[in-house]
């Protein structure tokens, strides 16, 4: 997993709870990288799992909740970074649509071993959109944290669902429309 998913993590964590709360889930968690990230290094996807379980034992908050979060806050990092790439798109729908055959190739010439999700579009109109996410870290509340935002950043809402096809959260079913 790309160092900068564990860096802003950490930062959302110092943002949300204060340091001494990013403190508190590194010493608990037992991480190879002793909770030392770039965000261009690369880690092992078992340290945000750690560090996501002592932040939800310390929180109470559920962990799709913080996700959830997360991927909201991680939002704010895609339009500081790749405003250019956001430039391109006039709609929420058309972009999301794109994220798996422009997006994500994309990302990968800039982080060529990042493991991304797949997201398989499944039926898409002016309005809606169903997607299917794929990926064996079932952080697909990250997902819809990112989907939130970008109804957002085009001053647009949507109702989005999720249906998991599988019970791990691996595999889930997106069904989007836009209001």
């Amino acid at each position: 997993m790309k160092g900068i998913v564990f860096t802003e993590f950490l930062d959302l964590v110092e943002d949300k709870f204060g340091i001494e709360m990013v403190d508190k889930i590194i010493s608990q968690s037992n991480l190879e990288s002793e909770g030392v990230y770039t965000s261009i290094g690369t880690y092992k996807f078992s340290e945000m799992l750690q560090l996501l379980k002592n932040l939800n034992q310390n929180s109470g908050i559920p962990i799709d909740d913080l996700l959830l979060t997360y991927g909201e806050h991680f939002f704010s990092v895609i339009e500081s970074s790749y405003a250019g790439l956001l430039a391109t798109y006039k709609d929420p729908i058309e972009m999301l649509s794109s994220i798996e055959n422009h997006i994500h190739v994309e990302v990968r010439k800039i982080y060529p071993d990042a493991e991304l999700p797949e997201f398989i579009v499944e039926e898409k109109t002016e309005n809606s959109l169903i997607m299917i996410y794929k990926s064996g870290r079932a952080m697909h509340h990250f997902g819809l944290g990112l989907m939130n935002k970008t109804f957002e950043h085009f001053n647009s809402t949507a109702s989005i669902v999720i249906e998991r096809i599988k019970e791990d959260g691996t595999e889930v079913k997106f069904l989007i429309n836009k209001n």
